[in-house]
Formats: C-alpha cells, sequence, structure tokens
C-alpha cells in the first residue's frame, strides 16, 4: 500500500530540494531521516517535516508499521513564482524571482 504526504507552497528553489531528495530515495523511513537530521541545509528540514507527516499518515490513517515503510518515490516539483523588483542604478529596476516548491513524498512497503 502506497501512503503520501505533500507539502505545498514552501518557499526554496525545486532545485535546492533535488539535491536532498535523491539522496534519500529508496532508503527506509528511519534511515532517510537519520540522513536528513545531520544535512545542513534548509531543504532538509523541510523534507523531513515531509516525511515524518507520510510516516504518521501511515501509522494513523491506514495501522501500517512505520518500519516496514521505504521512500519509494520524492517527488519537488516547482510552484507559482513571486516576483519582486529591486532598485538598481539609473533609475533602473532588478527583476528577483522568488520560487516555492511542492514536496510529495510517497511510501510503500518494503516487498519481503
Amino acid at each position: 500500500m502506497e501512503v503520501k504526504a505533500v507539502s505545498k507552497y514552501v518557499r526554496i528553489s525545486p532545485q535546492k530540494v533535488r539535491k536532498l531528495a535523491d539522496a534519500i530515495k529508496g532508503q527506509p523511513v528511519e534511515a532517510g531521516l537519520n540522513m536528513l537530521k545531520y544535512m545542513p541545509q534548509k531543504a532538509a528540514g523541510l523534507v523531513e517535516k515531509t516525511l515524518r507527516s507520510a510516516a504518521a499518515n501511515a501509522d494513523n490513517n491506514h495501522g501500517i508499521d512505520v518500519d516496514s515503510l521505504v521512500i519509494q518515490n520524492l517527488i519537488v516539483d516547482q510552484g507559482p513564482t513571486l516576483k519582486r523588483f529591486r532598485a538598481r542604478a539609473r533609475g533602473r529596476g532588478a527583476r528577483i524571482l522568488k520560487k516555492s516548491s511542492h514536496i510529495t513524498v510517497v511510501l510503500a512497503e518494503k516487498a519481503v
């Protein structure tokens, strides 16, 4: 059975989150959480929060043992971009793009 959790409109670039997503895909949930705990990036905390939510969904909604779960997929999609301007020389403005992400964690039971 698959269980998922989604974090939407997270204010971080998807490119930064995808680096971490590739590192923990296919790992057991406990191993993935341990890896994320010691990563210094901001994205690690955001992915960890979503991963814990997916594990809680499996435990509370479906009665699945968390120790038997594997991170089957971790999808990071681009959310809406906030467009801002910064004052530059000679009365000009430079565009600043503040990107956001949608993080989806899919967990599945280990095939025994």
